[in-house]
């Protein structure tokens, strides 16, 4: 009788696999802001093919049609580290149920976010889903997140280290931080950089869609600042670390976000600006992930288990 043959995958080598998931995520964001900013988002004219007659560019397409479809190829890449994230999940053993839909939603994300991309292209890089593109690939660095964090913790149940009015500030937090990248969309379909010459505006007012998503900027950073007073207030040390490393985010994201502003929209400064958003959203989640643990079941079990009575001697 044969013997299956098991190739079981360790969790150290399954986070360094979700880990160069959320790399490779945000390294496709920047990727497409190249894409846009050197106004080469028609470089591909169609989808899914490059051309009407070809999968790949051609030598006329120059290097608009090189970079276009070097985004593309990306697209790929990305793909098969998601897909090595699923399989090492499978093979991991005990906590597949538990980690599978994670990495299946990355995995899944990911060509969904192919698709509306595909789609701006077909819309002549419609604003609006240049925008839902964005906030797609924000989407799946969530999850890819979320499924990273996951790996790391052991199997019991989650417990809140912080106070309830505390969790619900945090959540507050997290709402405000998706919200600004939201309306930072809109501030970029408002610009200049349209990701080709003859591409459409959303036909907001740049000034004042500008204003009030650095008012959304001002919330999140007072909310966060918030954050790191209460959780110190109550002793909760790693989640005050948290929340100082998303002021920190915040502080050098809006400094980029003035000098862009104010020296008109260089390409380098809004292409640094697209991953201190990445930034931002990872911070943000850490954040919300700091303010509750996990802790082994078996742990738990011990903890809760009295001490086994110890007989007295007759006569003692």
């Amino acid at each position: 009788m044969k013997r299956s043959v098991r190739f079981p995958v360790s969790a150290t080598l399954l986070r360094r696999l979700a880990l160069a998931s959320i790399i490779a995520n945000v390294a496709i964001v920047v990727t497409g802001g190249a894409v846009r900013l050197t106004a080469s988002g028609l470089g591909c004219p169609t989808w899914p093919r490059c051309t009407d007659a070809s999968y790949t560019t051609t030598q006329e397409m120059g290097v608009h049609g090189v970079i276009e479809f070097g985004n593309r190829l990306l697209t790929f890449a990305v793909g098969l580290i998601a897909l090595a994230v699923v399989v090492g999940v499978l093979l991991h053993g005990a906590r597949r149920r538990e980690l599978l839909p994670l990495a299946v939603a990355v995995l899944f994300g990911i060509p969904l976010q192919a698709v509306i991309g595909g789609i701006t292209v077909l819309t002549n890089l419609n604003p609006w889903v240049v925008g839902l593109h964005f906030l797609a690939s924000m989407v799946v660095i969530a999850a890819a997140y979320a499924l990273w964090r996951r790996v790391g913790e052991p199997d019991g149940p989650a417990t809140p280290t912080v106070p309830g009015p505390l969790r619900t500030l945090a959540l507050v937090t997290t709402v405000v931080s998706a919200a600004v990248l939201v309306i930072g969309t809109w501030v970029t379909g408002s610009g200049p950089h349209a990701g080709d010459h003859g591409a459409a505006r959303n036909g907001l007012d740049p000034e004042v869609i500008s204003q009030v998503h650095a008012d959304g900027v001002f919330l999140l950073v007072g909310l966060s600042v918030a954050l790191v007073f209460a959780f110190r207030a109550v002793g909760a040390r790693r989640a005050e670390r948290a929340a100082v490393v998303l002021v920190a985010v915040e502080l050098g994201q809006g400094v980029i976000g003035f000098v862009q502003y104010f020296t008109h929209l260089p390409a380098v400064l809004v292409g640094a600006h697209m991953l201190g958003s990445c930034l931002v959203l990872l911070a943000t989640l850490a954040v919300q992930w700091s303010t509750r643990e996990r802790r082994p079941v078996q742990a738990d079990r011990a903890a809760a288990t009295p001490p086994a009575e110890v007989p007295v001697p007759v006569g003692a």
